[in-house]
Order: structure tokens, then sequence, then C-alpha cells
């Protein structure tokens, strides 16, 4: 049997796009100030929380690779890039408000409400973006396939995989995401794989919201 693999997913800091209330997929805006001090510290507490963990991954696009940079600093050790976490495309809706595109593309938006896994401009479905999810997890497990019982990875990534990810371990069929409430922004979700397969905790705000780092809960992508 394998060895029990903890996977800790963190959802970027806040970023501009989040604030506009616009799309963002695989386009990026930025984190905002108080996205810095999310990633700052949610950082500081895992820092205390998985002083020395198994790796350290990240999406490699530019909001999730700035929230690992507080937590890795800490620890000295650097995070590993990989596209397979970036969040879900969705192509030329980048950039655009919900509004303006429910008014430009309502049948799109009618056929979302019915549940359709539907790529937006022309991006990505969910069922796509769910099979290089299932390949980051399986990289994982077959990385730590000889490490002792209860290895912990960080994996910083988006709203879009971080369900993904728990729609996997809770063995809902593909695309499986559509009754997983968003994660907040810098909350942790944690996965257990390997010989106790499952989700753990999701949504988790390791710091708490008297500190000054509370979290956005509406997901943009």
């Amino acid at each position: 049997m394998s060895a029990l693999i903890r996977v800790h997913l963190v959802r970027h800091g806040e970023a501009v796009f989040n604030v506009e209330h616009k799309y963002q997929g695989q386009a990026d805006s930025g984190l905002t100030e108080r996205g810095r001090g999310q990633a700052a510290a949610v950082g500081a507490a895992l820092a205390e929380l998985i002083p020395a963990p198994a790796a350290v991954i990240t999406s490699d696009l530019p909001r999730t690779v700035a929230t690992s940079e507080p937590y890795t600093g800490i620890i000295g050790m650097p995070a590993e890039p990989e596209e397979d976490w970036r969040e879900i495309d969705v192509g030329t809706w980048a950039g655009r408000t919900f509004e303006e595109m429910s008014v430009a593309e309502p049948d799109v938006f009618q056929a979302l409400a019915r549940g359709e896994d539907v790529a937006r401009g022309g991006g990505e479905t969910f069922s796509a973006a769910r099979v290089r999810i299932e390949r980051a997890l399986a990289r994982i497990e077959r990385r730590l396939a000889g490490a002792a019982e209860g290895a912990d990875v960080v994996v910083f990534s988006h709203g879009g995989p971080i369900r993904l990810a728990a729609a996997i371990v809770a063995g809902l069929p593909s695309p499986g995401h559509s009754g997983i409430v968003s994660p907040a922004n810098c909350s942790v979700t944690t996965l257990h794989l390997g010989s106790a397969r499952g989700m753990h905790r999701y949504n988790h705000d390791p710091v708490g919201r008297s500190n000054g780092a509370a979290i956005d809960r509406e997901e943009v992508v």
C-alpha cells in the first residue's frame, strides 16, 4: 500500500481582475495590495504548519508565483512551476466582465446555467482541464511513492483546478466541479493521496480574519 501524501492546495491572493469582476483564466492582472498581504499572511502561517514539505509546486502564472514567494522565502525552498496547475483557459473572455459577456454571448451563458461544460471564449472545458489536474496529481503520487508516511506537498494554484482536484479525489464523474463552492483567495484545501485517498479539508483559512488577511470568496476564472 502506498504511503499517505498530503497535498495542500493554496489559491492565489486577490488579483486585480477579481476586484474588477472580470474573467481571468490564463491571463494575469497581478495581485492587488490586499492580495500581497494575503500571500504574506498565508505564507507565514504555512511556514509554521509545514516548515519542511517534500515539494512546493506552483502554477506558472504570475499571480500564483507571487503568492508562493512569501512561503518559499521563509522555508528556503524554491517552488517548482508546472503548467498543469494553471487556471482554466477562458480564451477571448479573459479581461472582460461577467456583465459584458452575458450580453455579448447569451447562448453560452444559458448553456452554462443548464450545467453544460462549455469552452468559454474558445478556451478550455472543465473536462479538458480535469485531465491535466489528474495528470498533475498522478505525478505527485509517482514522485513520492517511496516517501515516508505523511509527506506534505504544497501547491499554489487557482479556483478552477482546486475544485477539479477535489472532485477527482472525491470520485465524482468528470468534470465534477459544479457542486463544489469556489475556494477563497489564499485559502488552503488539503487532499490525501496514496493510502487514504480523499479530501481532508476544503477552503480552510489558516490565518483567521482578525489579522487583516480577510479572504475574498468570489471566484473569477
